[in-house]
């Protein structure tokens, strides 16, 4: 339960918070039920018995503390396990709320803490199922509960008696003698129920519950239409229109049109990691054309698999519910617990970065252009045109060529590199142990992770490889949190996931300055958790706008100069980067942000637009592209994430409102990495331990504003986000 409630928990308001007050007057004189407190128990009993023989529900076993049963993770088990895991967690959540006791920290919060604990693993496998290895079965499965999942986490949410018990604890948490970390959960707890409307009147609640099953449903549609066009492809049956590709690259879509049954071809899959690299080289603009066309369309094709509608229907949802919660806009619901706490200070920031961004596009533009006319190419560059053309001015600008780079981003050297950051930083070790634990796919490897004294932290596994069935995009999981409060220290389990496209057999794979940067982004996220001290899980996730910081600062790692001499060798040779090469690199730094900032930003700024209106638009494609020349976006350039494909905001509610949350974090990435360069040593070991034990391990059991005060002595400085980028900066910033 602990995942999941939080899931469904959102945004507090005025009303729902008057209702509390009403609810605790009425129910004062008494707790519980001793018979229905009978009945869960035994239920519990009984179901407990039942659970801990399903292969996907039971206990995980073997070594380090138990590993998912990826052996047993099959489509045929989920549903059976789904239905138990939640018969019992709903037994366990009646014995608390019907526990005739007076209500305690121990039996209310705490005994919620451990509710859950068999629908929790089976969740778990469930989505890295959908994630990672989906087909048409587990998609069905998806579509049945999905809706059904929600609908169990809403009578939770809703259980009047089980909210009573919260409140009372909350009304009179001065005088429970708790601990600090312990009285920041009880609120915390308190408050998410009043957001996700437990306070709210029954036939509220009954609405509540309807728009969340009905969300769940149209999030699965979404994620099972988008995968659908994300696992279609161009093939290309010419070598002439290979030209200008880098050899590796073009093995790689061999082997991909081979995987599809096209032996003898080349495919562009329509995932950004097969399509970046094709639009960066490939000299063929017709079919540049094609392949940004149809990477750009996925979800917007007026087909089985368009989006748009599904959009409208989620948007309406989402409009309908802030309105019952007493907020005037979903983005208002989403940012009540955030850092930035409320839509106007996200579009501050996003507006103080957004024209610095479009006036270096333009100039990007204007020496794009410049070539293509020297060239002869009588050509007006067009969104296709963009990475090719900016390629080529790094070449001429720079001396620089990023098919220079990529020999010496070998993956294997770059994950390693990952892995001695960690230590240098935070003592961290990876042993690999693959093939001793089961994975979900043959190609996942897994480490043992020790701290600097040799005690064990948890395991780490990597899923580096696009494939079919597998969602587009890198991300971290967790497959079990750290947690001491049962009295025994449970560690965690992390995973991150990539889609690099493999190379020919027996190929190494080398990847992109940008892929090594993602590789180490998602690796931050892993070490966040890995090194986490806290002692409740309902305190181990951190505000969305937070959660990117502790990730985006890794990336800066990649161009040290100790990673570079030790990892970034020629795959051939094994010669390190020459200096001139890194001198060339840094020197190029800031080249290309008008592209990549304009690209995010117009994503983040039509994702706040979408959410911050009372009124639910119904044209998605129109919204859009009103929104876009309203905010002057240039035409050379398409935002990174169109809606009819934003998955960051139509598969769940995680990013809604909150893509803006990327350049918030980067704000504090931005001044922690000054802070470790004016140092002297990118390892400097006083920084490192702060950021270890303020930043990284505490997770939320402490306000993150006041803990990077604490690590850094004041406020983020906005001015080394625009340093970062390159952008003129104005007079000294901090962002409150």
């Amino acid at each position: 339960m602990k995942k999941q409630i939080l899931a469904v928990c959102l945004a507090a308001s005025a009303p729902m918070l008057a209702a509390c007050a009403t609810t605790a007057a009425e129910s004062a004189a008494s707790f519980g039920d001793a018979a229905a407190y009978q009945t869960a128990q035994a239920e519990i009993a009984r179901l407990t018995e039942q659970a801990n023989q399903d292969p996907l529900l039971k206990p995980w076993t073997g070594p380090h503390g138990g590993v998912p049963p990826w052996d047993q993770a099959r489509v045929e088990n989920l549903a059976p396990a789904l239905e138990l895991g939640l018969a019992l967690q709903e037994a366990e959540v009646q014995a608390i709320a019907n526990n005739p006791a007076a209500p305690t920290f121990d039996n209310t919060i705490g005994a919620m803490q451990n509710a859950g604990r068999h629908i929790d693993r089976a969740t778990t496998i469930f989505g890295v199922m959908t994630d990672n290895v989906s087909n048409e079965q587990v998609q069905a499965v998806e579509a049945e509960w999905s809706p059904r999942i929600t609908a169990a986490y809403n009578r939770i949410t809703f259980n009047r008696p089980l909210f009573e018990r919260i409140h009372h604890l909350y009304e009179n948490r001065a005088s429970l003698n708790l601990t600090a970390e312990q009285t920041r959960l009880l609120e915390r707890t308190h408050d998410q129920f009043v957001r996700a409307g437990a306070a709210a009147t029954p036939e509220q609640q009954a609405r509540l519950g309807a728009i969340n099953e009905e969300l769940s449903s149209k999030f699965a549609e979404f994620g099972r239409r988008l995968l659908a066009d994300e696992n279609t492809a161009i093939f290309i049956t010419n070598r002439r229109d290979l030209r200008g590709l880098p050899q590796n690259i073009v093995d790689a879509m061999a082997a991909a049109a081979e995987e599809r049954g096209r032996p003898g071809q080349w495919a562009v899959v329509n995932t950004r990691s097969s399509v970046d690299p094709f639009l960066t080289f490939a000299e063929n603009r017709n079919l540049r054309q094609q392949v940004w066309t149809a990477f750009k369309n996925r979800g917007d094709n007026g087909d089985a698999n368009d989006t748009n509608q599904v959009i409208a229907e989620i948007l309406a949802l989402r409009a309908e519910r802030a309105q019952i919660l007493g907020f005037p806009t979903h983005a208002h619901l989403r940012m009540a617990d955030t850092m930035a706490g409320t839509p106007e200070r996200a579009q501050e920031l996003m507006m103080r970065v957004w024209p610095a961004a479009v006036a270096r596009v333009n100039e990007e533009v204007a020496d794009m252009q410049a070539i293509a006319n020297r060239q002869g190419a009588r050509i007006t560059i067009e969104p296709w045109d963009y990475n090719f053309y900016a390629e080529q001015v790094r070449r001429d600008r720079y001396n620089l060529d990023q098919n220079e780079l990529r020999p010496y981003f070998e993956l294997n050297n770059m994950i390693n590199a990952s892995f001695y950051m960690a230590n240098q930083l935070y003592g961290m070790n990876f042993r690999e142990i693959t093939g001793t634990v089961p994975v979900f796919e043959p190609n996942v490897r897994v480490w043992e992770v020790t701290d600097r004294d040799g005690s064990f932290m948890g395991l780490f596994y990597g899923d580096y490889f696009a494939r079919a069935g597998k969602r587009s995009g890198a991300w971290m999981n967790t497959y079990r949190s750290h947690e001491t409060f049962t009295g025994t220290e449970i560690h965690t389990l992390a995973s991150n996931n990539n889609n690099f496209v493999r190379g020919a057999p027996g190929e190494p794979v080398l990847i992109s300055l940008d892929d090594a940067e993602t590789l180490f982004h998602e690796f931050g996220h892993a070490i966040h958790y890995l090194v986490s001290t806290v002692n409740y899980p309902g305190l181990g996730n951190v505000p969305r706008d937070y959660v990117e910081y502790p990730s985006q600062v890794h990336e800066h790692w990649v161009l040290s100069r100790p990673i570079l001499d030790q990892f970034a060798r020629h795959y051939q040779t094994n010669e390190p980067m020459p200096q001139a090469l890194v001198d060339r690199v840094h020197n190029a730094a800031t080249f290309n942000q008008g592209y990549a900032t304009v690209e995010y930003l117009s994503s983040a700024l039509v994702d706040m637009a979408l959410h911050n209106r009372a009124a639910p638009i119904t044209d998605v494609d129109a919204f859009e592209r009103e929104t876009l020349e309203a905010i002057g976006m240039p035409d050379e350039i398409a935002m990174r994430h169109r809606l009819p494909q934003f998955g960051h905001l139509f598969s769940s509610d995680a990013y809604s409102a909150g893509y803006y949350s990327y350049l918030w974090s980067e704000t504090m990435d931005a001044d922690t990495w000054e802070m470790f360069e004016a140092s002297g040593n990118v390892f400097d070991p006083t920084a490192a331990a702060g950021m270890r034990n303020i930043i990284l391990a505490p997770g939320n059991t402490t306000d993150r504003a006041e803990a990077y005060r604490q690590f850094r002595g004041r406020d983020p400085d906005v001015n080394a986000l625009l340093r970062t980028r390159g952008f003129p900066t104005g007079e000294s910033s901090e962002q409150r």
